[in-house]
């Protein structure tokens, strides 16, 4: 698999009606890059800077103004179509992107449901825990009651349990203590290593990129 963008512009958002500022600056102007499969890429660049967007452009959440994304020669939204379930992403905001009132169980086995793969899920969700290096005791906790690393733990579960192709990982080090950003890098390395899949790490935390990532591409 090949994930190819052709000279993408994404325009920025308008500003309200008082302001002087007729034509918002683009946030994505001209981009082309390709990322090979089981590749690890670093988008890396400040707050701003249109990396997190290009994240949303991929997963079909914001629309192009300009370009093109083709992933294995056809267009990014033909791809997750035909691909339903494998492309998934890790968030930065751990609370927000989980069901308040959903175990981590629920939590976890939720993408599976969707996707109608209910065969031995129990077993599954169990599986998934161990790869992310948490215990069973936290099957049927809540998000308010596990630590922002826990949880991210969580979230990186859920994404890996449709066995996707593209994992999408957005500013996932972000809300997190300097000791548990290490821990979750040391994760994602694991995971790397074990698992079948392309990497995107969307950071501004040049350091971590270098560490996880087979390549960097910087925005500025």
């Amino acid at each position: 698999m090949l994930i190819t963008a052709i000279d993408l512009v994404k325009h920025g958002e308008k500003k309200g009606f008082f302001s002087k500022q007729k034509k918002p600056k683009d946030r994505i102007s001209n981009v082309s890059f390709q990322i090979e499969k089981g590749q690890c890429a670093g988008l890396v660049g400040e707050s701003g800077s249109g990396k997190s967007t290009l994240a949303r452009i991929l997963l079909g959440l914001k629309k192009i103004d300009g370009g093109e994304v083709q992933i294995d020669g056809m267009t990014a939204d033909k791809w997750r179509r035909v691909n339903r379930g494998k492309m998934s992403v890790v968030f930065q905001d751990y609370l927000s992107s989980v069901h308040p009132s959903f175990t981590v169980k629920e939590i976890i086995a939720e993408p599976m449901r969707l996707l109608k793969q209910n065969q031995n899920l129990d077993q599954k969700v169990l599986s998934l825990l161990e790869q992310v290096r948490l215990p069973s005791s936290v099957l049927n906790q809540y998000a308010h009651q596990l630590s922002g690393g826990q949880l991210q733990r969580v979230c990186i579960a859920r994404a890996i349990s449709t066995h996707p192709a593209i994992l999408i990982l957005d500013e996932v080090l972000s809300s997190l203590d300097v000791s548990v950003q290490v821990q979750i890098l040391e994760l994602l390395e694991t995971l790397k290593q074990e698992l079948d899949m392309t990497m995107l790490l969307i950071t501004h935390d040049v350091e971590a990129a270098v560490y996880l990532c087979d390549r960097l591409l910087f925005f500025t």
